[in-house]
């Protein structure tokens, strides 16, 4: 699998998605929401005062964004951006990734090196947002991602090189705790799943992509692996006309404020086997 460049020209992508024929993804520093299509024609919704990360769509088509330093999730309806709910009194750090159920509901996560949160955002009802922290005790929760059937919700702790797995409870709550793989070859950052449940996972440090399959009664094995060269691997989602195309975020660098003012970001493709996961 080698990587086909898309397109560059922005400072640090964060939280690809794949929506209506278009990957949409964040530009943090850059302070803005990029869309590019398969052509690689790319267009930019502006956020200033924002540092967007974590993207999702709701069942209505509204985008979810990640205001990382203001702890605030915003909505964007295609021509206003509002405020969707302020974490700020929640979380103990700044916000990072944020996956979206079947419902409606959304997962942000708060990353504190130790003792990060994520927090679930039910859909609006009787004109307000409720906002909900259902897993604590997290090292650095990073990217996150829900399984075919919905039960499921994985995240990627960067300063443990773990994935951690949770079952997903009727009420949207999160229990059951455990390990999906750990001793990872560098810290996870942005993760998405395939439809047989595997993980592709940006490993920043490792400076490559990791596909890590959960074998039933056995440790989690690597199956695949792309190679990044000298670029870090920071985001990944599958899309395309046939859920088989693997959308990579990269940079020169894993910690972004050393990349403040430059444009040396880049969005690349390769076609993997296994598709995209189709939630139940």
């Amino acid at each position: 699998m080698t990587p086909t460049p898309l397109a560059n020209g922005f400072c640090f992508g964060e939280g690809p998605r794949w929506f209506e024929g278009l990957v949409w993804f964040s530009d943090m520093l850059g302070e803005a929401v990029h869309t590019v299509t398969l052509g690689g024609e790319m267009s930019t919704l502006d956020l200033p005062g924002h540092s967007p990360s974590g993207l999702g769509f709701r069942p209505d088509g509204t985008l979810l964004i990640v205001s990382t330093q203001r702890r605030q999730v915003l909505g964007y309806d295609g021509e206003v951006v509002t405020t969707v709910a302020d974490l700020s009194g929640l979380v103990p750090a700044d916000l990072g990734d944020l996956v979206m159920d079947r419902h409606g509901c959304a997962y942000v996560g708060s990353q504190a090196r130790e003792g990060g949160v994520i927090v679930r955002i039910d859909p609006e009802r009787d004109g307000a947002e409720r906002a909900t922290v259902v897993a604590r005790d997290l090292d650095f929760p990073n990217g996150m991602a829900i399984t075919p059937d919905g039960a499921t919700l994985i995240v990627a702790e960067s300063t443990a090189r773990r994935l951690t797995a949770f079952t997903i409870a009727s009420d949207g709550s999160l229990c059951d705790r455990r390990v999906f793989a750990d001793n990872l070859d560098g810290p996870p950052d942005g993760i998405c799943l395939d439809d047989a449940g595997g993980v592709w996972t940006a490993m920043t440090l490792a400076h490559r992509f990791e596909r890590i399959a959960a074998g039933a009664g056995s440790p989690a094995i690597v199956t695949d692996r792309i190679d990044m060269g000298d670029r870090t691997a920071i985001a990944c989602a599958l899309g395309g006309p046939e859920g088989r195309t693997l959308f990579l975020l990269s940079s020169t660098d894993a910690y972004p404020q050393r990349l403040v003012g430059t444009k040396l970001s880049r969005l690349d493709a390769t076609i993997v086997d296994v598709p995209a996961v189709v939630l139940s």
